[in-house]
């Protein structure tokens, strides 16, 4: 997006001041001052969890716990990905968990009760999950009810689908292996490096190119010394865990081995990609933030407000399905508390813990991610430390009251510098 002073300068025909690494790091500092946080909190929170669960439990930085927090948090962490779509335009979705757990029962009443094949269940789940953000959508947009009022009704009409398609509430199992394997199987560790290389090396080639054409159009640019500072810390990242998910886990590898990176990671993955990909390099993705910006003024503009906001409520139902798909997977079954429970709460603590606001207009997709990564922390920890359930949940809670306080705050000040 070109901005104001390099539109001054185009039409001048004057160059743009080329800022170097200082002057980058200094105007950072000045955007942090004006309450543009961004995934800034969420990263200094998940160290310090990180530091603490360690210093009491030195088996959390074991392998095996390394590899668990990926499977335990999945499910979450893809239902907070379309969460961030709603959140975006300043709407809210109470139902997603259990939108969830419908999907997943329909994907377990076809594979086991049914007996169709898994591929023909997948996509009945996946379209299950369409139809209802298209309901839900519709009810918002085109009826006006609001969002907490259609979502809380599905909330708990969700439920009661749930024990009708799963007969009265019993435990369903699901045996097809292409859907176990997604939560319960390794690949191998060739392929996990060789997938660590591809996104590095496409991440690398994007902000190159992205930095060689701002350059060639005389657009302001972060310096080259920046790019390869990002493309570095993503190489150093994904390299310790790929080193860490292919080191041995199994207790007696003579018996059987467990090491590799689980197949759910690739499947987050290129979801992430393809959902930021959407959100910050479309047409499509510019109307969201639009809407949540100033919904009055996006209409203005011509953007078609109430297909944007039927639209993510699609997004986030089809996620849930996928989110309901791999909690299947992970418990090899389906039964009545499944996408209950704290599902939907850890999902809307881990889009918010990780920098999208409650407000709307601010956030992205990497933020379910990072706030996923603090939320399985804390559980994960939690449960090491065989801490209760009210403790778990209490920690959580303030976790997830101080991220929404820091959002508020951040707006504030934002609003006063008047950087909103």
């Amino acid at each position: 997006m070109i901005t104001q002073a390099e539109l001054a300068h185009l039409e001048t025909g004057t160059t743009v001041p080329r800022a170097g690494l200082g002057a980058h790091v200094r105007g950072y500092v000045a955007r942090l001052r004006g309450g543009e946080m961004g995934a800034l909190p969420a990263i200094l929170g998940l160290v310090v969890l990180c530091v603490f669960f360690s210093a009491l439990r030195p088996n959390f930085l074991t392998a095996g716990n390394f590899a668990n927090l990926f499977t335990q948090g999945a499910a979450v962490v893809l239902i907070a990905m379309g969460l961030v779509f709603v959140l975006l335009v300043g709407e809210i979705d109470l139902s997603a968990g259990f939108a969830s757990g419908v999907c997943a029962a329909v994907l377990a009443n076809l594979l086991t009760l049914q007996g169709y094949p898994w591929y023909v269940a997948t996509l009945a789940a996946l379209a299950t999950g369409a139809v209802i953000g298209l309901v839900l959508g519709f009810l918002v947009a085109k009826v006006g009810i609001p969002s907490f009022v259609v979502t809380l009704a599905a909330f708990l009409a969700f439920q009661g689908i749930m024990l009708m398609l799963i007969k009265g509430g019993t435990n369903v199992s699901v045996q097809a292996a292409p859907i176990v394997a997604i939560e319960n199987r390794n690949l191998p560790p060739l392929v996990g490096w060789l997938l660590a290389a591809a996104a590095v090396g496409g991440y690398g080639a994007t902000q190159l190119l992205r930095y060689r054409n701002r350059r060639a159009r005389d657009l302001a640019t972060d310096p080259m010394s920046m790019v390869l500072i990002r493309i570095g810390s993503l190489a150093v990242v994904v390299g310790v865990g790929v080193y860490v998910l292919n080191m041995e886990r199994s207790l007696n590898s003579l018996i059987s081995s467990n090491r590799g990176m689980p197949v759910v990671v690739p499947l987050v993955g290129v979801l992430l990609v393809a959902l930021s990909f959407v959100l910050s390099r479309t047409a499509y993705g510019r109307h969201i933030y639009a809407v949540g910006g100033n919904r009055e003024a996006a209409h203005r503009a011509g953007i078609s407000v109430d297909r944007i906001r039927i639209s993510v409520f699609v997004v986030c139902s089809s996620m849930a399905a996928v989110g309901g798909i791999v909690a299947a997977s992970r418990f090899s079954s389906v039964d009545a508390r499944t996408g209950g429970s704290d599902v939907l709460l850890y999902a809307v603590g881990a889009a918010v813990i990780g920098g999208t606001s409650l407000f709307g207009g601010k956030g992205r997709v990497g933020d379910a991610v990072l706030g996923g990564a603090v939320v399985a922390v804390i559980d994960n920890g939690m449960g090491l430390m065989d801490a209760s359930s009210g403790v778990k949940y209490l920690f959580t809670g303030l976790v997830l009251l101080l991220a929404a306080g820091v959002d508020a705050l951040s707006r504030r000040r934002a609003l006063a510098t008047g950087n909103r």
